[in-house]
C-alpha cells in the first residue's frame, strides 16, 4: 500500500452486513471531506477461531469481503492482515507504527466493540484517544439494530443455516454471496438436460440449509445469470448421501466453465432438498424451480421500477 492519505475502517466485516456498512458509508464520508482514499482493514482468518480454537463458520471468504466492500461501498483497497501477527503487536504501536506511518492513515473508523492488540487491550476508547494524541481522525459507530434486533454475523449465519436467506438478506444489506471454481461432478444433470456447474466452496465457509434457491450467477466476463442452485446431499440419486455440493444450473447458458471462478448470488429458497421417487420427477421439479426463479426474479424487476 503506498503511502497517500487513507481513511480507514478497521473490523473483520464477515458478510460485510448493515453494521459494517455503517462504518464503510462514514469512511466514504470521510475520505471524501479530507480528499482521502477510502479503504478498509480485515484479518486473513476469523479472530473468534483463533482465539478459542473453535471452529466458526464464516458468512463470507477474504475475495468476496473485498469485493463487496469494493462494489457496494466505494472502498478503494482493503488491506488483509495475518491475525497471528496482528494479535501479538502492541495496541499503541498498531495505531502509530502501523496506522499512521507504515499505511498513511489520517482518520479511523471502528465500531464500538472492536478490540485489537496483544491480549485484546485496545478498546475503542484507547484508540480514539490515541487517534487524537497522533493528531489522527476517530470515528467510533454504534451498535446497528434492525427492527430491534442487533445486526450481527452471529445473527444471520443462524438465518442462513435455516435457509431463511431473504430475512438474512435483509440484515446483510445484500444477498449472500458464494464463491469458487467449477469442478467436475457426477454430470446427472447433463443427461436431465440440466447441466449444473459444481462449485467447490471453500470449507470454512458456511453453507445454507438445504434445498433449492432462486439465484444469480456472475460469469467471469462480468455477466450475470439467472440460476437454479442445489444445495445438499442430492437424495434422489445418491443413497449414501455424502458430499454436500452447490450446483447452479444458470439459466440460458451454455459454455465450458470448468476450472473458472462463479460467484453466486442466493436470494431465495424454493424449497427444501428432498427424495424423489426417480430421475423424471425430479427432472419435472427442476422444470418447475426454474419458472419459479424466473418468475421470482420478474417480480423483483418489476417491484423497482
Amino acid at each position: 500500500m503506498d503511502t497517500q492519505r487513507n481513511v480507514i475502517a478497521l473490523g473483520f466485516f464477515d458478510g460485510v452486513h448493515l453494521g459494517h456498512g455503517a462504518l464503510l458509508r462514514r469512511v466514504a464520508e470521510r475520505a471524501a471531506e479530507l480528499d482521502a482514499r477510502p479503504c478498509a482493514f480485515t484479518f486473513d482468518q476469523s479472530p473468534a477461531a483463533a482465539l478459542t480454537g473453535r471452529e466458526v463458520p464464516l458468512l463470507t471468504g477474504v475475495d468476496d469481503r473485498a469485493w463487496l466492500m469494493e462494489t457496494r461501498y466505494g472502498i478503494r483497497e482493503v488491506i488483509v492482515a495475518p491475525f497471528d501477527v496482528m494479535r501479538q503487536m502492541d495496541w499503541q504501536d498498531f495505531v502509530a507504527q502501523y496506522l499512521q506511518k507504515e499505511l498513511g492513515v489520517v482518520h479511523v473508523v471502528a465500531g464500538h466493540d472492536f478490540r485489537f492488540g496483544r491480549g485484546g487491550q485496545g478498546t475503542p476508547q484507547r484508540l480514539a484517544e490515541e487517534c487524537a494524541r497522533l493528531g489522527m481522525g476517530c470515528d467510533i459507530i454504534p451498535r446497528v439494530e434492525l427492527d430491534g434486533v442487533t445486526v450481527s454475523s452471529t445473527h444471520i449465519r443462524g438465518l442462513v443455516e435455516r435457509g431463511e436467506l431473504e430475512e438474512a438478506s435483509r440484515f446483510l444489506g445484500h444477498p449472500l454471496v458464494l464463491s469458487g471454481p467449477v469442478v467436475h461432478g457426477s454430470e446427472l444433470g447433463r443427461t436431465l438436460g440440466t447441466p449444473t456447474a459444481n462449485l467447490r466452496i471453500p470449507p470454512e465457509i458456511i453453507v445454507p440449509g438445504f434445498g433449492v434457491y432462486a439465484g444469480r450467477v456472475r460469469l467471469p466476463d462480468g455477466e450475470n445469470r439467472l440460476a437454479v442452485v442445489n444445495i445438499g446431499v442430492r437424495p434422489t440419486v445418491n443413497a449414501a448421501l455424502s458430499g454436500v455440493t452447490v450446483e447452479p444450473w444458470i439459466l440460458d447458458f451454455s459454455g465450458d466453465l470448468y476450472g473458472k471462478t462463479l460467484r453466486l448470488e442466493l436470494h431465495k429458497r424454493l424449497r427444501p432438498e428432498r427424495r424423489f421417487d426417480g430421475v423424471d420427477e425430479l427432472r419435472a421439479a427442476i422444470l418447475e424451480n426454474a419458472a419459479q426463479t424466473r418468475a421470482y426474479f420478474a417480480a423483483k424487476e418489476r417491484a423497482s421500477c
